[in-house]
C-alpha cells in the first residue's frame, strides 16, 4: 500500500504524537506501507504548524524523513465535486501512485470518501477508517 498524507493529517501526525496519524507514520517507518506526501501538503502542514502550534515543525521535520515526496499527475482530472484548492492534493495522490489519501478534511473530501468507482481507483479516507479497513 501507498498512504498519501494530506496537509491536516501531517500536521496532526506532529502537533499529536501519540494519535493515530503518528501511528501509521510509525508503521509505515517499520515498513508496512510506503508513506507519500508532496510539496504542497507540507509547505500548509507547516504553515499551519508555524501558527498555531511551532514547538512542533521539528517532529513534522522529523517525521518527513519517512516520506516520499511526489509532484502532482497530469493524467487525472479532478473530481468536479472537490473544490480547487483541494485538486493539487487529490493530483499527487495519484502523483505518488498512491493507493489511500489519508485526510481529516471530511467537508471537501467526504463526497469522495470510500468511492473509488468516483475516483480513480484512489479510495480517499480519514485515518480512523483508515485503520478500521485493515
Amino acid at each position: 500500500m501507498r498512504l498519501f498524507f494530506d496537509a491536516n493529517t501531517l500536521f496532526t501526525a506532529a502537533h499529536n504524537p501519540q494519535g493515530k496519524a503518528s501511528f501509521v507514520v510509525e508503521l509505515g517507518a517499520r515498513g508496512h506501507w510506503v508513506l507519500c506526501t508532496s510539496a504542497y501538503a507540507v509547505e500548509e502542514a507547516r504553515r499551519n504548524l508555524e501558527a498555531k502550534f511551532p514547538g512542533a515543525l521539528p517532529t513534522l521535520a522529523a517525521l518527513l524523513g519517512h516520506f516520499e515526496i511526489g509532484a502532482e499527475s497530469r493524467a487525472h482530472p479532478c473530481p468536479e465535486v472537490l473544490p480547487a484548492k483541494d485538486c493539487p492534493i487529490y493530483l499527487a495522490a495519484h502523483g505518488c501512485q498512491a493507493t489511500h489519501l489519508l485526510t481529516g478534511d471530511i467537508k471537501d473530501f467526504g463526497p469522495l470518501m470510500n468511492q473509488t468507482k468516483r475516483t480513480d481507483g484512489l479510495v480517499i479516507q480519514t485515518v480512523a477508517q483508515f485503520l478500521e479497513s485493515l
